[in-house]
């Protein structure tokens, strides 16, 4: 006996329905013809009577209730896969974890996840900000699927895509003599109190490489760990500093300015993650949406020169 395919189970319940060809073919949106050949088709390949024909209305034949019967067991369960398919695609009792470090935590994630929940409305989103010593046992543990970075791991473990690459720039507060100032140079900063983060740190590393490169050796007065934390310090008046544009890619940042660092000086974004690991597609489309909002920052000019921020 020829087994049913999908498309004579979606004809022989369509019929069931509507109690005619005519009536089956307008549920289908098809050519009546069409359905009756079908139908035909059908029970001289089964070697059974599926319907009756009384005065043109199609009945199910008594020997073919059980059919009937598993057909719609059939549709409900497609129904079902169909619910759970759109649940999916919404996001629906799904967990996406992942993690980022502050400074690129601080605005750049919200609108990349704002962007990810447009997309997915009901996804379940876990962030977590960690310190980069963190974000190897958070990667290998499987505790989430990627880490948003500001240097790249270079193990047998890990892997590291770059994103995006931005500027360091100087911040100062507001009114201060340098916010006169169209550029800022590292040996203006000299002068100054200077928030800074401690060098042996990756992140506080790169913030040191203008000093050097110009032969200098930044002394800092005061130092913050996370770029959050020297924003604040500048903010209230206790120093200057440099930081990278993701950090300050907020457009109104009120008792803060922003200028363009004189040398050149700049800072990569990596994605993270375990190697060999398959991303979830949400995780995908969330490293999609940070890579987008990570170059927007870079290619628009969030702050004017000519202006107090």
């Amino acid at each position: 006996m020829k087994e049913l395919t999908l498309r004579q189970v979606e004809v022989v319940r369509a019929v069931m329905i509507a109690g005619s060809i005519q009536g089956a073919a307008d549920l289908l949106a098809v050519s009546a013809p069409g359905i009756s050949r079908l139908i035909k088709h059908t029970e001289e390949a089964l070697g059974i009577r599926l319907f009756d024909r009384r005065a043109g209305v199609f009945v199910p034949a008594p020997e073919a209730h059980s059919i009937f019967e598993m057909i719609n067991k059939v549709y409900r369960e497609v129904e079902n896969l169909n619910s759970a398919v759109s649940s999916l695609k919404k996001g629906e009792d799904v967990h996406l974890s992942f993690a980022s470090a502050p400074s690129i935590a601080q605005f750049i994630a919200a609108r990349a996840i704002r962007s990810v929940r447009s997309r997915f409305p009901d996804l379940m989103i876990d962030l977590n900000i960690l310190k980069i010593e963190e974000t190897s046992d958070y990667l290998l543990l499987e505790r989430g699927e990627m880490v948003f970075m500001s240097s790249p791991f270079d193990t047998s473990a890990l892997e590291s895509t770059p994103l995006a690459k931005g500027r360091i720039v100087a911040i100062v507060p507001e009114g201060h003599e340098l916010a006169q100032q169209e550029v800022v140079s590292v040996h203006d900063l000299m002068h100054f109190p200077f928030i800074g983060v401690d060098i042996n740190d990756p992140y506080g590393e790169i913030l040191a490489r203008p000093f050097r490169e110009a032969g200098l050796e930044p002394r800092h007065t005061m130092r913050g760990r996370f770029a959050q934390t020297t924003v604040s310090l500048v903010r209230h008046g206790l120093g200057v500093a440099i930081i990278d544009e993701f950090s300050v890619a907020e457009v109104y940042m009120p008792g803060l300015v922003r200028r363009p660092l004189k040398e050149d000086a700049s800072i990569t974004a990596w994605c993270v993650q375990k190697r060999g690991r398959i991303l979830s597609s949400f995780a995908e489309y969330t490293i999609e949406r940070f890579r987008h909002e990570l170059q927007a920052a870079t290619a628009r000019t969030s702050w004017d020169p000519q202006t107090r921020n």
